[in-house]
């Protein structure tokens, strides 16, 4: 087993994608994680699963003694890493290259890396390690010349151009160094096929500049769009970055995280696979585009959420693969360690077949964003929603595993309840602002009996909302979102309350843990606290006119991004640690809209609010 130490943090890594596939870059210049063509697809470098077994592309200098530093190019998902050394300076540029779509045609998924001597001279090394299917695969290497090699084994193939010398490698894997001097470059590209299409081409220097070029020019071109000029802005659009880069370009669905199995807490069992789209995140990444002025985004991820969640309401999943696909089964796989030796690692997520009461909210809420922002709904959408409000009506007396996926006994969860009220509220305002038919009374009957529900069993004796119905008074932290989707308002004193006891009795220095893991969610372990639970509280504060609280909140939560602007789903208030899956989009999301919240505390959800004390009560 290898030592947990040989891992790199969390922290120590930055994405680069084109849409399609995506990748790890380590301080050090080792690609760690790559998938190409889709998110979920088998990785070819996956040793931060496993560092012994599953394969890595590392380009560095060869002598260890360096200091590193790194950024992403302005308005990019580019990535510079500079070494310094003490003979020079090596700059590597790290890239998926972009090329314009071609209807019917397979874009080009090109990994390339460009190192470049800026001063004196420095020796540098490339390894090349690949390990299909999870490290399970050890694919043959095929040296076709000085500079080409083509790597095949199973379902994956690979063609390797490169500028720096293999040397004499063994047939699995490949390395080699050579000396660059002030002004030299060279380069390496690294293009994904399929085994029986392996057509291996080289690239000129022109050519690679040329690719660098369109590259650089598509993020930027992306970037500019952003609408938001508000305080912190770089922090915004990094996030919005990290969105986009998420994104599978052909379907426009976003993915939660990068990667699989990265643990919420080292060495122990709560690692699941995060590269699959949760309906869950679906209404405040919507929220998000839109408030950024990413229109034509929202649009795309609004037309994927409609053609996945289409069919009978009753089928609804609160997830789906980046296609659409609804059968995600869970498999372990026991011939990895795990990430410092935290097992099980999975691929495939089991919580797809859950039912989780809250995802017709979700949905619903999502609709409704989408129609406020100018979007139609048809007839025949129109009338799956109405079916789904007729399955919130069937099945909200029933208990659930909520919002966090809890994998024991169902509860009846506050959240899960509100999020049914805000089913049938956003369907009762989509048909009154349309003037739409549909069982109307029956909607807002059902509404205002959650309503009175909610107030009723969900509230403790000092009047803060609780986890669950009957539990003697335990916090959740996705209580937080029940004043910012409008079930109260944000000066509502169960709202005000709600806040006060999570910042005090369910948080560390203000760092909000989802919940207290005593067993009930039937799993062992422990794990940090979660980030996006975190720009929650930030948001709450500031629509409740606390700003000067909430932005010193949010400036902290800021700092344990690394240092490219990245987070992880959660963070170790003690150590400052990035735990869980990497770059988390739900994360990013949280910044964003907590960000919004500063700079606008006045506008988030205030018409939501106003309307909803109007037609349901205080």
């Amino acid at each position: 087993m290898v030592k947990a130490a040989t891992y790199p943090p969390i922290g120590d890594y930055a994405l680069i994608s084109d849409c399609h596939s995506g990748a790890l870059v380590s301080r050090d210049g080792s690609i760690d994680w790559c998938v190409f063509h889709r998110f979920e697809a088998r990785p070819v470098f996956a040793r931060i699963l496993d560092w012994a077994k599953a394969g890595f592309f590392r380009i560095a200098p060869l002598d260890d003694d360096y200091e590193s530093t790194r950024r992403y190019l302005p308005g990019t998902n580019v990535l510079e890493t500079t070494f310094c050394t003490p003979g020079g300076t090596l700059v590597l540029t790290d890239f998926f290259a972009f090329r314009p779509p071609v209807l019917g045609a397979h874009p080009d998924h090109q990994l390339i890396r460009i190192a470049r001597c800026e001063e004196g001279e420095v020796a540098v090394k490339v390894k090349l390690v690949p390990r299909f299917d999870y490290g399970l695969t050890t694919p043959r290497l095929d040296t076709l010349a000085d500079d080409l090699v083509v790597v095949y084994g199973g379902a994956d193939g690979l063609v390797l151009q490169s500028e720096l010398p293999f040397g004499d490698a063994e047939r699995s894997a490949t390395e080699g160094n050579r000396t660059l001097h002030a002004g030299e470059e060279a380069f390496v590209v690294l293009t994904y096929e399929l085994p029986h299409e392996l057509d291996p081409q080289r690239l000129t220097g022109d050519q690679v500049h040329a690719k660098l070029e369109e590259t650089v020019a598509h993020w930027t071109a992306w970037a500019d769009r952003c609408t938001y000029h508000g305080p912190y802005r770089e922090q915004v659009l990094r996030s919005a970055l990290v969105l986009k880069g998420l994104t599978n370009g052909p379907t426009g669905s976003i993915v939660a995280a990068a990667t699989t199995s990265l643990p919420e807490e080292v060495g122990g069992v709560r690692n699941w696979d995060y590269r699959f789209c949760w309906l869950r995140d679906s209404a405040l990444t919507l929220n998000a585009l839109f408030g950024l002025g990413y229109t034509d985004e929202a649009h795309e991820y609004m037309a994927w959420l409609r053609r996945t969640t289409a069919g009978r309401a009753h089928e609804l999943q609160i997830m789906y693969g980046v296609g659409g696909e609804r059968l995600l089964p869970e498999v372990e796989l026991d011939w990895l360690e795990g990430y410092r030796g935290s097992r099980p690692v999975r691929i495939g997520n089991g919580a797809y077949s859950q039912f989780q009461l809250d995802v017709f909210g979700e949905l619903l809420d999502t609709v409704w964003v989408y129609r406020r922002h100018g979007g139609e709904i048809d007839d025949g959408f129109w009338d799956f929603l109405g079916r789904v409000a007729g399955a919130v009506i069937e099945r909200w007396r029933e208990p659930d595993q909520g919002i966090w996926e809890i994998r024991g006994e169902p509860r009846h969860f506050t959240y899960s309840k509100v999020m049914a009220w805000v089913a049938l509220d956003r369907v009762v305002r989509i048909a009154e602002l349309d003037e739409r038919e549909g069982a109307l009374d029956e909607w807002r009957a059902e509404r205002d009996e959650l309503r009175e529900l909610i107030e009723r069993e969900g509230v403790d004796g000092g009047g803060a909302f609780v986890q669950s119905f009957g539990d003697g008074g335990k916090l959740d932290a996705s209580n937080l979102m029940i004043p910012i989707v409008g079930f109260v308002g944000h000066d509502d004193p169960r709202a005000r309350a709600t806040v006060e006891r999570i910042a005090a009795e369910l948080s560390a220095d203000g760092f909000v843990y989802r919940y207290v893991t005593d067993g009930v969610d039937g799993l062992s372990g422990d794990e940090a606290t979660f980030a996006i639970c975190s720009f929650w509280l930030v948001e709450c504060l500031a629509r409740a006119g606390e700003g000067a609280r909430a932005r010193e909140l949010f400036e902290r939560l800021l700092g344990f991004c690394n240092d490219v602007g990245l987070l992880a789903e959660e963070v170790d208030p003690a150590s400052g640690e990035l735990l869980g899956n990497f770059p988390q989009a739900f994360s990013h999301v949280g910044l964003i809209q907590a960000a919004i919240a500063l700079d606008m505390p006045e506008l988030s959800m205030t018409a939501i609010e106003s309307e909803t004390r109007d037609v349901t009560g205080p």
